[in-house]
């Protein structure tokens, strides 16, 4: 059933292409003790969401995000963005379900809304009916955002279509200088990683190509992943979980404490072992209530319940953030992916893996396999370090001429809650 879905994943990305060639450009990580969730819910059913889910679990390859080739149709971007503004900016669309077969006034503002933008031709003698032109439009749109290619103008379409026109053309110019800064630093790199934390997704590139992008999972708005610039240096196969900082204090001090309250015992629960002094000590010792708990130490065996999975990406940085795998891949397919306390989870990231141990004598795909299988732990050296970013770009072009947008989820851009919406 999986191959099933991403064969048809993949011929939905080849006719976004195809779409776009037509049109001119014109808890901690992963125990859910704190809140959690998915963000806006949309209110519309009328597609199948195992879709979204491999979509966004599955992202297409794509151009690289820090290509210098992306600066100069970002500044054609911003000088059409303003050319937007200057005749009056993007028509609202009015807050209601769309779909292909749909008669309503509503689609006549929405084809002005994509024609503006360059995603529709302006030609139609039907300007109420939702026809496959529209639906293509929109699934262009959608892709271009960061969203699913349903077709359907859900609520998450709607908030990002209602985007006023200055407010992204200030999000270019906003990202055209992060973009410059960005790209002389990968300039030489023949071989690098970067997140990009709005997108959610990561790329590992060679030679100016995307080799592959992962989804990802970064931290919440009030946990949030660090821009940093660094370099991998070596990978933990079933790693010990150590518990950080924050989240001992904001997410299992609480749930210790309520759970106490109630009988129960949070470290029994989720397999979680406390030391004091580096000795390991009794669970049913600690008082919940007391300061103790945060003269502690906490730590998590390897196993199918470990947040981080099989795998640990390690790298030097003042943040004590890592990239690792996850036993939860639903998470993945999620549009808003922002849910974790800081790190980066990556789908795929047996792939990520094979990648960053090129050239690493006896590992290739079936030792990182059994390595998964067998639970072995063990940490492993790259041959040579690989150079690592963690950016924030929220809007830029790319060379086949497609303005690309994603939510503003920490609110970088100044431009305040409308582009973080969706």
């Amino acid at each position: 059933m999986r191959s099933i879905w991403r064969a048809g994943v993949a011929g939905m990305a080849c006719l976004i292409v195809a779409v776009a060639g037509l049109i001119s450009p014109a808890f901690a990580q992963g125990i859910s003790f704190g809140p959690t969730g998915e963000g806006p819910k949309s209110s519309y059913g009328s597609y199948d969401r195992s879709f979204t889910r491999e979509w966004q679990a599955n992202p297409p390859k794509g151009f690289p995000t820090l290509s210098k080739q992306n600066l100069s149709p970002t500044k054609a971007a911003i000088n059409r963005y303003a050319e937007i503004v200057k005749s009056g900016g993007f028509v609202a669309v009015p807050p209601i379900q769309m779909e292909a077969g749909l008669t309503h006034p509503a689609v006549a503002l929405l084809r002005q809304r994509l024609v503006k933008s360059g995603d529709l031709e302006p030609q139609t003698n039907y300007p109420n009916y939702f026809g496959s032109d529209v639906e293509k439009a929109v699934m262009r749109f959608q892709a271009s955002n960061g969203l699913a290619p349903t077709g359907v103008v859900d609520k998450r379409t709607l908030a990002a279509l209602n985007v006023p026109a200055d407010v992204r053309l200030k999000q270019l110019q906003t990202n055209l200088a992060r973009l410059d800064d960005l790209t002389k630093l990968v300039l030489k790199k023949r071989r690098y990683v970067m997140v990009n934390i709005p997108a959610a997704q990561v790329e590992a590139v060679e030679g100016d190509t995307v080799v592959s992008r992962h989804a990802g999972v970064v931290g919440k708005p009030d946990r949030q992943t660090p821009l940093l610039r660094s370099s991998i240096t070596e990978l933990k196969f079933n790693p010990v979980w150590t518990l950080p900082p924050t989240v001992i204090k904001e997410d299992l001090i609480p749930k210790g404490r309520d759970m106490q309250q109630k009988g129960q015992d949070v470290l029994e629960k989720y397999g979680i072992d406390a030391y004091s002094g580096g000795k390991k000590i009794s669970t049913s010792s600690i008082d919940w209530s007391s300061s103790q708990p945060l003269r502690l130490s906490y730590r998590q065996a390897p196993g199918k319940d470990n947040p981080l999975g099989f795998l640990k990406i390690n790298f030097a940085n003042s943040s004590s953030v890592y990239m690792h795998d996850s036993p939860k891949d639903s998470i993945f397919g999620r549009n808003f992916r922002a849910a974790s306390s800081g790190c980066v989870r990556v789908q795929n990231i047996e792939g990520l893996a094979l990648w960053l141990l090129k050239g690493k004598a006896g590992w290739d795909a079936g030792q990182i396999e059994a390595m998964k299988q067998g639970g072995r732990s063990g940490t492993v050296r790259l041959k040579q370090s690989v150079p690592l970013y963690f950016a924030y770009v929220t809007a830029w072009a790319t060379k086949d001429g497609v303005v690309q947008f994603r939510p503003d989820i920490y609110k970088k851009d100044g431009v305040g809650e409308i582009a973080a919406a969706y």
